[in-house]
């Protein structure tokens, strides 16, 4: 089969929406496919264009057997509304270019963000006589309206227009949580036309190691520490400030420190944070190569998810999957009633705190430092709970089933069913009410051998 994916962001940006495309394009090849993937120059999250492909308009190469076709954006590294618009915009005209020059795909598969990137995908599939799949990865316009960023409403009925005209024009619409559906329901969307297929993560890749002898523990000089770690988006709408506010809370204790991975310009803010709390137990890093991802990650006792209050229900955090993989304790500074506060507690891997609430999250983290038992059950229930509902080649049958559902015609009725039955359009969430197994046990990349011993929930650990 031959698919498109029309994607804004892809390799080799290293966080959001990028690895989860490439490792898609990159699956669908080794599977046989025939992938090409239009994307923009990378930029982010810098938000400048990489140097080794700036002064191009049209850039094209290939990796693993995907064809990448590059066009020009326009990017400004502190962008205002105007800019992020004018930069959707540049996409969709550019990338417009390359998608024509290919050959014919038959699928489409485009996601959002960018929401305008839905118009030349269309256009592609109409004249292609192809399916267009769109990808959900957030619902706008309602969360840049939720957070503020959005706030004329002639620019607002604008938006609304195009999220109609994406969801009408999709063959299927593919979402990552229970609450995109209810929201699309919501707008009239038939339920037929969704089907949920949550983010994955690498299982094979991102595994559950020894702090021990760690590469990344001893490079910071943190072997004997309790480590606590934020890696990921330091934007709007995670509110790293509560971090380390709660930082400076526990700095009397010195054994506490906190590890926050992120782009420079957000650094930057957070060092004046530091700087003006006293949190001295905080140390601030670059992202890192990603070959090097397993070995920070399992450097952590304890991984953070971070939200703002007002960040709409619905947002799904891709590091959510990638910290429950690594086998670690979660403390998640989420809105309750949010599908990312329901993850964690379905995982079983994790406590939820109060988001934008300092006071909750040092008590958090005092508590899991005064009982590693706990801190050992929660992260052997992530990964556990990451392997069964994760892991990439669920995700990729799952994709490459609906892909086959809206190209070719089963048939017998015994083939279509087969094919119906992995992509079922909606999944009631399950609750899952967790119960900690304080656990002694050794990794190793192959296995785990523990000795569990079950406490129900509310039980003090001495």
């Amino acid at each position: 089969m031959r698919i498109l994916i029309y994607s804004y962001n892809y390799h080799p940006e290293p966080i959001g929406i990028a690895p989860l495309m490439t490792e898609l394009a990159e699956g669908l090849v080794k599977r046989g496919h025939e992938v090409r993937v239009v994307t923009a120059m990378p930029n982010y999250p810098q938000r400048q264009i990489y140097e080794e492909y700036r002064g191009k308009f049209f850039v094209t190469e290939e990796k693993n057997g995907v064809k990448i076709q590059r066009s020009f954006v326009w990017i400004r590294p502190q962008p205002n509304l105007l800019d992020r618009i004018l930069l959707d915009a540049s996409f969709a005209l550019t990338s417009f270019v390359p998608a024509l020059s290919g050959w014919r795909p038959d699928v489409i598969l485009t996601t959002s963000p960018s929401l305008p990137c839905c118009v030349p995908a269309a256009l592609l599939g109409w004249w292609n006589r192809c399916p267009v799949v769109l990808n959900l990865q957030d619902i706008l316009p309602d969360a840049a309206i939720h957070v503020g960023l959005l706030k004329n409403k002639y620019l607002i009925k604008v938006f609304q227009t195009l999220e109609k005209f994406a969801y009408r024009t999709a063959t299927k619409i593919s979402v990552i949580a229970d609450g995109f559906v209810d929201n699309l329901l919501q707008k009239g969307v038939a339920a037929n036309k969704m089907v949920k297929i949550p983010n994955w993560v690498d299982v094979n890749f991102i595994r559950s190691l020894s702090k021990e002898d760690n590469e990344f523990r001893h490079t910071h000089n943190l072997n004997g520490k309790f480590v606590v770690m934020y890696s990921g988006n330091i934007a709007l709408t995670q509110g790293l400030e509560t971090v380390v506010k709660a930082a400076s809370q526990v700095r009397h204790i010195r054994d506490i420190v906190f590890v926050i991975v992120g782009e420079a310009k957000g650094l930057q803010r957070l060092q004046q944070e530091c700087d003006k709390l006293g949190a001295d137990n905080v140390i601030l890093l670059p992202f890192q190569k990603r070959e090097k991802l397993p070995t920070m990650l399992a450097a952590a006792d304890v991984s953070l998810v971070v939200q703002k209050k007002n960040v709409i229900s619905f947002n799904m955090p891709s590091k959510i999957q990638v910290a429950l993989a690594s086998g670690r304790a979660i403390i998640a500074s989420v809105p309750d009633t949010g599908t990312a506060a329901k993850a964690i507690s379905q995982s079983g891997g994790g406590i939820v705190v109060p988001p934008e609430d300092p006071d909750a999250l040092a008590a958090s983290i005092l508590q899991l430092y005064s009982a590693p038992e706990l801190v050992n059950s929660l992260g052997y229930n992530s990964r556990k709970y990451a392997v069964e509902n994760y892991s990439f080649n669920n995700a990729l049958n799952q994709y490459e089933n609906l892909f086959y559902a809206i190209t070719e015609p089963a048939t017998s009725p015994v083939v279509q069913a087969v094919i119906e039955s992995s992509i079922q359009p909606i999944v009631q969430p399950v609750v899952i009410q967790p119960t900690y197994e304080p656990i002694f046990y050794t990794v190793s990349e192959n296995e785990v051998t523990r000795k569990p011993k079950t406490v129900s929930k509310g039980t003090l650990i001495e």
